[in-house]
């Protein structure tokens, strides 16, 4: 016989797990149909205690000691809580190979509360790993681990999978030998009996309950019904305090440390606050869900400003489901978990499920808080933003102008929110090519923003590099450089080291770094964005496919061509599974692709491309956009290089027609047509017409990001002039 039903052994940092399991399993009793039944491990007991609990001990010893091996062997069974810093800890490894050289292997079941088990298989998720190395490896005949992994038996409290009800069942079911659904259909039954003993007690006080009703409905008087309402609100007003009161001393608690150990260090970081704190809420606050459900979301937007977005969203997500189950569907706070969900989901690259969160956050919100509400605004603008990140600008576009509408009224011409819907404004005619209207735009909100946050802002850093943008799509590139290093500076003030939007402005200064020719600091630049974005992103992500992208240029001018046309293909093709099909950034990689296979005569896989990226950005953007054009000038080229000289010329020159009406004359989009349609006349034998076409476009080619097209339009006036007899004026472009 064995003293003790079960051993739970557990790191300090989960304590409070320890304590609940230890609480439940000691207070349960078995069904009493199956008490005596033998099992696999004996007669079923009446109950599971004693469970021995204990970690005393620990602090300062240096062997488990013989409390805790005696322990062991006085326990049939071995509980082990695995998370993480379970897996990390030297104790619980201890317990887990003590108790299996008992001999007692088949008899450890674990309860999962974080981590991802097996994930250690994994190299770059070896941290999230929650069974400790005792617990995955098999045990040798010589009471040391094998290489040969085992399958542990695990109940699993996390979000979304057993729930503490059926994981507690199907522990107590591992330990005495039982079904599971033989100790569900016990719960089912002794609820239905429950109920049916409210029912019984409503129906014999039913008689005497109607006529006492009836009493008090006939004495009822004004005064009374005054008096009733004020203890309404009196109540109403004090649950209201008492829920700030709790929510404030949850707070205050949570930035105390109650034992060193716990902290990496000699200082506690704000992650560990906050994990600390996520953990707490979901354990220590299950009998007060309304507030468990304010401070999740709470706690979940403050995972999303820090640019961790998993733990978040799975915050997010359970704040918003226990609100729904408290207020019901239309309730404004059910609305606001899912604007902070929404847009959770959207920085995760999730933009369906994004969407159609803020869709109907946006229908609630306009029923219950109104429809110029400043809640309104705001989701509406979340949305504009989903919207554009998908491509669909025309859409994103009625969204900014009603939020921008609705801040002005609500704030005055000066204020953060008309700022982001002014800002928001600039970027849709951005996205759109329209550069004159987008500056303008872009210049206000940052002149704005400056004003409002003279101390720094993550929100004016922002507007720094949206403006730089645009001043780089017209030439203006110290300008944009200067505004990338200042956004990027404040950033690192901001955020720290590592984070997403440092990430976004260290591509944003590559880019304009290597715009200026600077392919080392390009370089650099790029693979710091891509290493910061894989560790926090994942390594298939939208914002990682772009800076892949990007670095694939730097190559190419390098004259790495074919690693960076793979590099290229990656990018493609991680666009295509997080963005979608028709998405204008997976036109824009295939155009750049298309133009690279079509220099290293790959001219049918280049065909494909660019015939895809026309009907993507015809769709998305339409046919006088200056990212369609641009596509039209590269399928020209293609039929320059398989001789099609009057297809060549008559897409060049549509290309031409319609940058002109966004871009400069001297821009070198519009050079890059220009040329290439006097290359086709030229091969058309149209010298004379060709020329003037060739000469006009050297300029504006000398501003090319495109790596060596300066080059190629020297080469084809070179070539126009000794197919025109003219050698002494083609050795001047060699």
């Amino acid at each position: 016989m064995f003293r003790y039903r079960a051993f739970i052994s557990y790191s300090h940092s989960d304590e409070h797990w320890a304590k609940w399991l230890h609480r439940a399993l000691e207070t349960y009793r078995l069904p009493r149909h199956l008490v005596g039944r033998e099992s696999t491990f004996g007669p079923v007991p009446e109950r599971v205690a004693p469970v021995f609990r204990d970690r005393e001990e620990l602090a300062t010893a240096t062997n488990l000691g013989e409390t805790l091996t005696c322990a062991l062997a006085e326990s049939a069974a071995l509980i082990v809580i695995c998370s993480p810093a379970a897996a990390r800890s030297r104790w619980v490894n201890e317990e887990i190979l003590t108790f299996k050289r008992l001999g007692r292997a088949d008899r450890i079941v674990c309860l999962i509360v974080s981590g991802e088990p097996g994930s250690s298989a994994q190299a770059d998720m070896t941290e999230e790993e929650c069974f400790p190395n005792a617990l995955i490896y098999k045990m040798g005949a010589d009471g040391e681990l094998i290489g040969e992994r085992s399958e542990p038996i695990a109940a699993d409290v996390r979000s979304g999978k057993d729930g503490r009800n059926d994981a507690k069942l199907k522990l107590i079911a591992g330990l005495v030998g039982v079904s599971l659904d033989e100790l569900k259909q016990r719960e089912a039954q002794r609820r239905h009996r429950r109920a049916m003993l409210l029912v019984a007690a409503s129906l014999a006080g039913m008689a005497v309950a109607s006529a006492l009703a009836t009493a008090a409905w006939l004495a009822r008087n004004e005064a009374e019904r005054q008096r009733v309402r004020a203890e309404a609100e009196e109540v109403r007003a004090e649950a209201e305090a008492n829920t700030a009161r709790q929510t404030t001393r949850f707070m205050v608690d949570l930035f105390k440390v109650s034992d060193p150990s716990e902290a990496l260090g000699n200082t506690i970081t704000a992650r560990e606050i906050l994990d600390k704190g996520a953990g707490r809420i979901e354990t220590e606050l299950t009998d007060q869900p309304a507030i468990q459900a304010t401070l999740m979301d709470t706690m979940g937007t403050v995972y999303t400003s820090l640019g961790l977005y998993d733990p978040a969203a799975r915050l997010l997500r359970e704040a918003h489901e226990k609100r729904r189950g408290l207020l019901g569907d239309r309730h404004p706070e059910v609305a606001s978990s899912l604007g902070h969900l929404g847009e959770v989901l959207m920085l995760k690259g999730e933009y369906a499920e994004s969407e159609a969160s803020l869709l109907s956050a946006l229908e609630v919100q306009r029923t219950a808080q109104g429809e110029r509400s400043p809640e309104v605004a705001q989701t509406l603008m979340l949305l504009a933003d989903v919207l554009s990140r998908q491509g669909r600008y025309e859409d994103a576009e009625p969204a900014i102008r009603e939020a921008l509408t609705i801040n002005r009224a609500a704030y005055g011409p000066k204020h953060p929110q008309v700022a982001a819907s002014i800002e928001a404004l600039g970027l849709s005619h951005y996205d759109r090519g329209q550069y004159e209207e987008a500056v303008p735009n872009l210049r206000l909100a940052l002149v704005m923003r400056r004003d409002l946050h003279p101390g720094g802002h993550p929100l004016l850093a922002q507007a720094m590099g949206n403006l730089a943008w645009a001043l780089m799509d017209q030439g203006q590139l110290e300008e944009a450089e200067q505004l990338h290093r200042e956004s990027l500076a404040m950033k690192h003030r901001l955020y720290g080291a590592a984070h997403p939007e440092i990430a976004t402005s260290l591509n944003n200064l590559a880019y304009t770094l290597e715009r200026q020719g600077d392919e080392d600091g390009a370089g650099k630049a790029y693979l710091q964005a891509l290493d910061m974005n894989r560790g926090l992103l994942g390594k298939d992500h939208p914002e990682v496919a772009l800076i892949l992208s990007n670095l694939a240029f730097v190559l190419y001018r390098q004259g790495k061509r074919e690693a960076a046309m793979n590099m290229l293909r990656d990018a493609l093709e991680m666009r295509r599974r997080t963005l979608g099909s028709d998405h204008p950034d997976v036109a824009a990689t295939g155009t750049s692709l298309a133009y690279w296979l079509t220099d290293a005569g790959s001219y049918q896989e280049a065909s494909e491309l660019v015939d895809e990226s026309l009907a993507i950005r015809e769709k998305a953007l339409g046919l006088e956009h200056p990212q369609f054009a641009g596509t039209l000038t590269v399928k020209a080229n293609l039929m320059l290089a398989t001789r099609r000289y009057d297809e060549a010329r008559t897409l060049a020159a549509e290309a031409r027609r319609i940058l002109k009406l966004t871009l400069a004359d001297d821009h070198w989009q519009v050079a890059a047509a220009l040329n290439t349609e006097g290359a086709a006349l030229a091969k058309l034998g149209a010298y004379a017409d060709a020329e003037p076409l060739l000469v006009a476009s050297l300029p504006g080619l000398k501003d090319s990001p495109i790596p060596g097209l300066p080059e190629v339009g020297r080469r084809r006036l070179r070539e126009l002039y000794l197919a025109w007899d003219r050698p002494e004026e083609a050795a001047r472009y060699r």
